[in-house]
């Protein structure tokens, strides 16, 4: 049973990772047509992010294989019962992901406008699925005796997930627009500025009606604390930003996500998925795998993660500098970044 506490907190955390660092990657994605007013500002706002994309979704396949093997009941439910927008988020980060890879393989306008256009989609809708899934998942969802999903596909689309969709969409857009202010430079530097102070007001609002909701009718009285730190942290944004502290905005918005990560975790503890009928839900204990499979996982986790958060913090290192529009060549096709390196756009 320690065991599986410690996994429901790592998954918890994996989930954090991902909703943090692929959060800011949906934001850019979904600003690419608001605030890349030309071909070459579309192209510095994608490069942004272009090193760094494919190795945070590496979190979820984690966090995916994680639940897999320490709850297999929890996966098995939740995969099966949410099918239909877990197969539409995947079906749109292929697509995302094939647009990033070949936007600048034909050297045509119309085909950058239809990867543009893929990129967009791509990221609009796993920001909104997202929301939707872990609200239903704090909420409750309808369980049978022998831990089946019945409730069918309409049934998520409930006013509190709906909401939820709404939240997860204005902190990945208000996350992307403050790391593009971290990133950038010029005129597009400005416009994520000015952009993020009105987003930071607007997720104030709605993460504030969601997460009170939320306590009011499903959750747990600890998870107040964290309630109390999003709403600070949102603040904080909003404050950083009007001051012209990029870094602590995207600081403070990275905050915000994993308190909102915390939340919901802690809303569902002890269960993994809430039952409307509490005697139907899945439990930590009643999902997760044995003990033994547990402790291979342990050892397994503790010998690799170092390597992985190492490899992925020198990432982010080297491409650490701010890039603009003068260093985007005027052909469409591989653009060269600063220090030589190249990523397709």
């Amino acid at each position: 049973m320690d065991l599986a506490i410690v996994w429901f907190v790592l998954i918890a955390v994996l989930w954090t990772g991902y909703l943090v660092l692929e959060g800011f990657d949906f934001g850019v994605g979904m600003l690419v047509p608001i605030l890349g007013r030309n071909d070459k500002e579309r192209r510095v706002l994608i490069n942004t992010i272009g090193p760094v994309w494919d190795g945070n979704e590496v979190w979820l396949l984690t966090a995916g294989g994680a639940t897999f093997a320490a709850f297999p009941e929890w996966y098995a439910t939740l995969f099966s019962g949410f099918y239909l927008p877990l197969l539409l988020i995947l079906l749109a980060l292929i697509v995302r992901g094939v647009c990033f890879e070949y936007r600048g393989k034909i050297k045509d306008p119309g085909w950058a406008a239809w990867c543009d256009r893929g990129i967009i989609a791509g990221s609009w809708i796993p920001a909104i699925l997202w929301g939707v899934a872990f609200a239903n998942l704090v909420r409750g969802v309808e369980l049978d005796a022998n831990h089946t999903y019945v409730g069918g596909f309409w049934a998520l689309l409930n006013p509190f997930a709906l909401l939820g969709g709404v939240v997860t969409l204005l902190l990945f857009l208000l996350h992307g627009s403050v790391f593009l202010a971290l990133k950038t430079d010029g005129e597009l530097r400005a416009r994520a500025n000015t952009l993020a102070g009105r987003l930071a007001v607007a997720a104030i609002v709605a993460a504030g009606a969601w997460a009170v909701w939320a306590q009011l009718a499903f959750s747990v009285p600890w998870t107040w604390a964290a309630v109390v730190v999003a709403a600070g942290a949102l603040i904080g944004v909003w404050l950083a930003n009007a001051k012209g502290r990029e870094g602590w905005a995207f600081l403070f918005s990275a905050v915000a996500i994993v308190a909102a990560v915390v939340l919901i975790f802690g809303s569902m503890y002890p269960d993994v998925m809430p039952a409307f009928n509490p005697e139907n839900s899945l439990t930590i204990s009643n999902a997760s795998s044995s003990d033994y499979t547990l402790k291979i996982m342990t050892w397994v986790a503790v010998a690799l993660t170092p390597v992985v958060l190492i490899y992925q913090g020198w990432t982010y290192w080297v491409f650490r500098k701010r890039i603009s529009t003068a260093h985007i060549p005027e052909p469409i096709g591989l653009s060269m970044k600063p220090e030589g390196s190249v990523t397709h756009v």
